[in-house]
């Protein structure tokens, strides 16, 4: 049963956490926790989902899911992004396998609201990472 098993984001058991989300049953009610469901998208590979939550001026025609193994997620940072909010930032750190090399990634995304639902715009990467 999926729901039973640790979610990918590290925020509990998946059928609690990002499962809801990626099924349509709730919509993400923070910017975290929109962030923390497309990180469970990409370690699921559930690129519709991902492309759905992506806002319409900035995502691309298909999300690509580039074959990583993604394994943890670490949140540094949070700006807004509450139920109150219109938008919000979310620093993170992705960490994933390619192959057999470890790897990560240190973004800061922003968020916005839209239609009352929470949508990834866009993020600067860390190159140090």
């Amino acid at each position: 049963m999926t729901g039973s098993r640790a979610c990918p984001c590290g925020g509990g058991l998946y059928g609690e956490c990002c499962e809801p989300l990626h099924e349509g049953r709730v919509p993400a009610p923070t910017a975290e926790a929109l962030m923390r469901s497309r990180y469970s998208a990409f370690a699921l590979a559930l690129d519709d989902y991902l492309w759905r939550t992506w806002h319409p001026r900035t995502r691309p025609e298909r999300v690509a899911l580039g074959g990583l193994g993604w394994t943890g997620l670490e949140i540094l940072d949070v700006v807004d992004g509450t139920e109150h909010d219109q938008d919000g930032i979310v620093e993170f750190v992705a960490r994933y396998r390619n192959g057999r090399r470890p790897g990560s990634l240190h973004e800061r995304s922003r968020f916005e609201r839209r239609g009352g639902r929470w949508l990834y715009v866009d993020g600067e990467q860390d190159p140090s990472a």
